[in-house]
């Protein structure tokens, strides 16, 4: 296989940022490109030559001393393609959490400026290349089981959901923790469907509900148990307590009567009804008069 590799660019590695190519000063490891074994010191296997920045994308050819054992087994094993990784060392100058700098998916802040110390022949990176940083004297290894003290991003999609890595996400929603990308979005389709069809339900029943309430007000109002003026406000009752509680009070309000039914029941029972006794005293008084 050739020996000219890709040692860095702009995409977005396997632990979550990003280190931008135009931001990496490589002129100090231009005067000692060092090619280490697994970031080890002491374990020089050769150098880094013709060193190119260009399209997004920092390359260089390997090229193997073969002053020692280790040296000879490295070239070898690239040679036949069961070495095949790089890993650059940088020292972490400036970072940013800018929203125009991240990517899908991204959930540390984004490196900005950065120096190149070193690079490694690895057996395994993170996403294509992995990377050794340095930041405030602290050394992050991007390899398999690599921490990273990067600040963690807080900005949030467009959807206004918090962003949130697919392992986190996947456990959130009830998945496997090795769930990837495409079973996390099915889950989300499946619950968003769900929820739609809450929604749609919670509708219709709200519908159902105020055709009740409606119709018995419009019973209330016909049987003149409420006058029509005051419609809307048990139409609003009926809303806030229900329909049960709101027939209950309407059945308990009894119909209006007209007046005049009124006045001629009260007058028919005001007239006494004259028994024999009060006939006879009658016939005494005028018997009395003609005397």
């Amino acid at each position: 296989m050739g020996n000219r590799v890709r040692l860095t660019n702009d995409t977005l590695n396997s632990y979550g940022y990003r280190v931008l190519t135009d931001g990496v000063d490589t002129a100090q490891y231009e005067r000692n490109p060092i090619l280490l074994y697994m970031h080890c010191r002491g374990l020089a296997i050769g150098l880094i030559k013709d060193i190119k920045k260009e399209n997004g994308e920092i390359t260089g050819e390997l090229s193997f001393d073969e002053a020692t054992d280790l040296s000879r087994q490295c070239k070898q094993q690239w040679e036949f393609g069961s070495l095949r990784m790089v890993s650059i060392g940088f020292e972490v100058i400036e970072t940013s959490d800018a929203a125009e700098l991240i990517v899908p998916g991204q959930r540390y802040a984004t490196v900005t400026k950065a120096r190149l110390i070193e690079v490694s022949l690895v057996d395994i990176g993170a996403n294509n290349d992995a990377i050794r940083l340095h930041k405030d004297g602290q050394l992050i290894t991007l390899s398999e089981g690599g921490e990273c003290p990067l600040a963690r991003l807080n900005h949030k999609p467009t959807n206004n959901q918090p962003q949130m890595d697919t392992k986190t996400l996947a456990l959130t929603l009830g998945l496997p923790e090795t769930a990837d990308e495409a079973a996390v979005n099915a889950k989300l389709a499946e619950l968003q469907q769900k929820n739609a069809e809450a929604d749609s339900l919670r509708q219709e029943n709200d519908s159902l509900k105020l055709a009740q309430i409606t119709a018995a007000v419009d019973a209330a109002v016909a049987a003149k148990k409420i006058p029509a003026e005051k419609k809307q406000h048990f139409l609003d009752l009926g809303k806030t307590v229900g329909i049960d509680t709101l027939n209950a009070t309407l059945d308990a309000i009894a119909p209006a009567q007209k007046l005049s039914s009124t006045l001629q029941t009260e007058r028919a029972d005001d007239i006494p009804k004259a028994g024999p006794w009060e006939l006879r005293m009658a016939e005494i008084r005028e018997k009395l008069k003609r005397q």
